[in-house]
C-alpha cells in the first residue's frame, strides 16, 4: 500500500491526538431544542473566516437566527482593525453566530460584543475553571505566570438590515512555542482544569443564549438586564491608566473610569475631562 503523502497526513482528523475533532452530532443534541435560540450547528474543517461565511449566508437568506458556524481551522480569521487571527487546527474554538435582535433598538446593538464577552467569560469560568477578564471592548484575558495575556477576541458585523453576526476566537490548547505573539495566551497555559473543546463550546453557547435572552427581554437596556453592571465587574480595563488610539491618528491618555449606557469607555484625563470613547484601540499602561 502506498503511504499517504505529508499533506494527507496533516489533513487527517487525527493528525494531532492531543487535539481531537469536535463532535458535531453531540453539539446538536446538546444545543438544539424547541423554543431555544440555537437553530442549527454546522462544522467545517477549514475556512477563511466563519464571520465572512455566515454574513454572506445571512445576506443571501440562507441562514436563520441562531445559526452557529464552527471551524476546526481558520486561515483568515479577523480581529478588530482587520488584524489577522490564526492558530493551528483544532487548537481553539473558532465560531460565529447569527442574531436578529428585532425587539432591540438598533442604537443598543453596540452592546452585543460586550454581551458576548460577558457570556464567554461566564461560560469559560464554569466549564474550564479559569478566570477570564475582559479588556474593553472585545478582548478576553487570562493570567499566565502572573501576566495578563490575550486568549480570545470577539468581532461583530452587520448582516443585512436586521442581523448581526458575532464571531468568537478562543485559544484553547496552544503551547508556548505556538503563540503568534509573546503577549498571547491560551486556556492551557492559564492552567485550565479542562481543555476539552466540546464542553467548553457548549458552556459558552449556553451562556450566550442566557445573556442574549435576558438583554433582549429588557429591550436591550444594559442596566435593566444587568449587563452593564456585570460587564463592569469583569472588565480589567476599568481602574487602569490607558492610552486610547482613536480614529484620525489621535490618542487619549487617562484613567478608564466607567462603561456608559451606550457601551462606551469613559476616560478621565489629567485635565479633569471625562471623554467617552466608542471606537479605538486601548492599551493598558498600568494598574492603579
Amino acid at each position: 500500500m502506498t503511504p499517504p503523502d505529508a499533506a494527507d497526513a496533516n489533513d487527517s482528523r487525527w493528525s494531532d491526538l492531543d487535539r481531537p475533532p469536535l463532535n458535531v452530532a453531540a453539539l446538536r443534541r446538546a444545543l438544539l431544542r424547541e423554543g431555544g435560540l440555537w437553530s442549527g450547528v454546522e462544522l467545517v474543517q477549514r475556512t477563511g473566516s466563519t464571520n465572512t461565511d455566515l454574513v454572506a449566508r445571512a445576506e443571501a437568506g440562507k441562514a436563520a437566527e441562531g445559526a452557529i458556524l464552527v471551524a476546526e481551522e481558520q486561515t483568515a480569521g479577523r480581529g478588530r482593525l482587520d488584524r489577522q487571527w490564526t492558530a493551528p487546527a483544532r487548537s481553539g474554538l473558532f465560531f460565529s453566530v447569527l442574531l436578529n435582535p428585532s425587539e432591540v433598538p438598533v442604537a443598543r446593538w453596540g452592546w452585543l460584543p460586550l454581551l458576548t464577552g460577558v457570556a464567554v467569560a461566564t461560560g469559560l469560568s464554569r466549564a474550564a475553571g479559569v478566570d477570564t477578564a475582559l479588556k474593553w471592548p472585545n478582548d478576553l484575558l487570562v493570567s499566565v505566570g502572573g501576566e495578563e495575556r490575550k486568549t480570545g477576541g470577539i468581532l461583530a458585523e452587520r448582516a443585512g438590515d436586521d442581523g448581526v453576526v458575532v464571531g468568537v476566537g478562543i485559544n484553547v490548547s496552544l503551547r508556548a512555542d505556538e503563540l503568534p505573539v509573546p503577549q498571547a495566551g491560551s486556556l492551557a497555559l492559564a492552567e485550565a482544569v479542562s481543555t476539552d473543546r466540546d464542553p467548553l463550546l457548549r458552556g459558552v453557547l449556553r451562556s450566550l443564549e442566557e445573556w442574549y435572552g435576558r438583554w433582549r427581554s429588557a429591550g436591550g437596556d444594559p442596566a435593566v438586564s444587568g449587563l452593564q453592571e456585570t460587564y463592569a465587574a469583569g472588565c480589567a480595563t476599568l481602574g487602569r491608566v490607558v492610552r486610547a488610539e482613536l480614529p484620525g491618528e489621535r490618542s487619549l491618555v487617562g484613567e478608564a473610569v466607567a462603561v456608559d449606557g451606550d457601551g462606551r469607555l469613559v476616560i478621565a484625563t489629567k485635565e479633569g475631562v471625562q471623554e467617552p470613547v466608542g471606537a479605538g484601540d486601548i492599551v493598558h499602561l498600568r494598574a492603579v
